[in-house]
């Protein structure tokens, strides 16, 4: 057993568990961290300005890296500013391990500044959630941790850190790591089950959910929905690319509001969800969306979420990429040649509705052409048209992303995310963590000007380190103001243009748009660290 100190066998512990960047915003009760950190060659410091800049972008991270990330805050202030990205980061099940500095344990009974009892507000949002108190005791936290969060369904975890834990020294065990096997196979007689189902339909719509792109089983998705020849669906919030968005089957995703959602369910008589939720909603519902006595297949890797809702008449826990390649055998052992034709018909069908779709909204921003300033649809097609294909998307657009899904070329699980939660501030963070996970894509990020100034000291760590992302701010032109707050969107806009240029790179306008499209096109940002372009649009109709 090595001799070390509590900060050293805590980072030897990431390191061993593939952690290779921290993100973090320290204050004293982190200073032995820091401390570490600074004799740790192995493991890269990003440093925010603001806890909720480094928990967005850990998430960011998590979900386009698949690896643990880690991120360290500010004992209960931190903490507390940390909050509502990691509800963000619970809801897209991104595995995190959040620590967060304690005072010094001797001292704790006397209440000093900024102490709390730290596990319990950190618990709604995360898997487990513990102080350690005793050195002994630190590997097995941290490896609990670290395979808690990656185990399905994954999710951040966290843990506090007191200062004397970490300053402390002995000999100790820093035990191994433990990883679940994730490809979970569905059982075998509710395969068939649903297979039989599945054949006998003659309209089902099939649900993509995040946990088909995080498992990387878009082909598997894809060969089940040919033979079927249904439209697919993605979540009412999907945070991935969960299905090509260029494959002829894929219809959108879903709407969240119950009557849109009840309208288009009664044009089929079978759902087969995968991985999807039944339903996020953003209003109560004046109806019901589920229509009644509609039969559900719903496959999932979480029990929680199978029938949470609707009763399953068939439902399966399995991982969607060990799982469906048998469901897609077991359909092909059923399906008959009158069967086969009917599914190539329907495909056919489908496909020629999506080309009309896409064709009637570039028509549509034809039409909108020239105006000034820029329509929101006219935006997203101009940035769909000059992105590259390998690029990444980062959508927070909010309220000026529409057509967005339909018209981008994202064909890859780690080509497209989104936010989740709908905790608003995502965005510009998101995109600086997805860009160190995946160094070798351009990466764009559409964000509203209201979500920007939620995090708008992202730039600041864009420009410190770095970090080549591309940033697309959509601004209302002249409009009214905000509702739910009132607030000014002209003035809001100015603070924005302001900050840009001081964290970023002094550039003007003109100056701008060239190096914004010549790093959509060309993949590169020439001898800038990042770009933030404002758009001013009309609002939105």
């Amino acid at each position: 057993m090595p001799f070390t100190s509590g900060k050293q066998a805590f980072l030897e512990i990431l390191k061993q568990e593939g952690v290779e960047i921290m993100f973090g915003n320290p204050g004293t009760t982190e200073l032995p961290l820091m401390d570490g950190l600074a004799r740790e060659p192995g493991i890269r410091y990003i440093l925010a300005l603001q806890e909720s800049v480094a928990i967005a972008m850990a998430d960011g991270y998590a979900q386009a890296s698949g690896k643990l990330a880690a991120v360290n805050v500010h004992t209960s202030p931190g903490l507390g500013n940390a909050m509502g990205m990691l509800y963000d980061a619970m809801k897209a099940g991104s595995p995190l391990l959040l620590t967060a500095g304690q005072h010094d344990q001797a001292m704790n009974l006397t209440e000093p500044i900024l102490w709390s009892n730290l596990p319990p507000v950190a618990r709604p949002y995360v898997k487990w959630s513990y102080e350690i108190t005793r050195l002994e005791d630190l590997p097995r936290a941290v490896r609990r941790a670290a395979k808690t969060a990656k185990a399905h369904p994954t999710g951040p975890v966290f843990l506090a850190l007191p200062v004397d834990v970490l300053n402390a020294e002995r000999q100790i065990d820093l035990l191994e790591t433990t990883r679940i096997a994730p490809r979970i196979r569905g059982d075998k007689s509710a395969i068939e089950a649903a297979a039989d189902l599945l054949v006998k339909a003659q309209r089902p719509i099939l649900i993509s959910g995040d946990a088909v792109a995080h498992g990387d089983a878009l082909a598997e998705m894809a060969e089940v929905a040919e033979l079927l020849g249904a439209p697919v669906y993605a979540e009412c919030v999907p945070s991935t690319c969960s299905f090509p968005f260029t494959h002829p089957l894929y219809a959108g995703a879903f709407p969240r509001l119950g009557q849109p959602i009840r309208n288009i369910l009664m044009k089929h008589d079978l759902i087969f969800s995968v991985g999807g939720d039944m339903f996020t909603l953003s209003l109560p519902p004046d109806v019901e969306p589920m229509p009644e006595g509609l039969p559900l297949i719903h496959l999932d890797l979480d029990p929680w979420e199978i029938g949470k809702n609707y009763p399953a008449k068939v439902a399966i826990q399995g991982d969607p990429k060990a799982t469906l390649p048998d469901l897609a055998e077991a359909l092909r052992r059923r399906l008959s040649p009158d069967a086969v034709k009917a599914a190539k018909s329907r495909a056919f069908e489908l496909g020629k509705a999506r080309e009309a779709r896409i064709a009637d909204l570039r028509n549509r921003a034809q039409a909108e052409a020239g105006r000034t300033p820029i329509t929101p649809l006219s935006l997203v097609v101009g940035i769909a048209d000059a992105v590259p294909d390998d690029a990444v998307v980062v959508d927070e657009s909010i309220s000026s992303g529409g057509g967005l899904r339909d018209l981008l070329k994202c064909r890859d699980p780690k080509s497209f995310y989104g936010l989740r939660g709908g905790g608003i501030g995502w965005g510009l963070p998101a995109a600086l963590g997805i860009k160190l996970a995946q160094p070798g894509r351009p990466v764009v990020a559409l964000v509203g000007d209201g979500s920007a100034m939620y995090t708008i000291q992202s730039l600041w760590t864009a420009a410190h380190d770095s970090i080549p992302v591309v940033y697309v701010i959509s601004c209302w032109h002249h409009g009214r103001p905000y509702e739910p707050i009132r607030f000014d969107h002209a003035q809001l806009q100015e603070v924005l243009l302001t900050v840009a240029q001081a964290l970023l790179e002094r550039v003007s306008p003109r100056e701008a748009k060239g190096m914004v499209w010549s790093a959509l096109v060309e993949g590169r940002i020439d001898g800038y660290q990042a770009v933030a372009v404002l758009a001013w649009v009309e609002e939105a109709r």
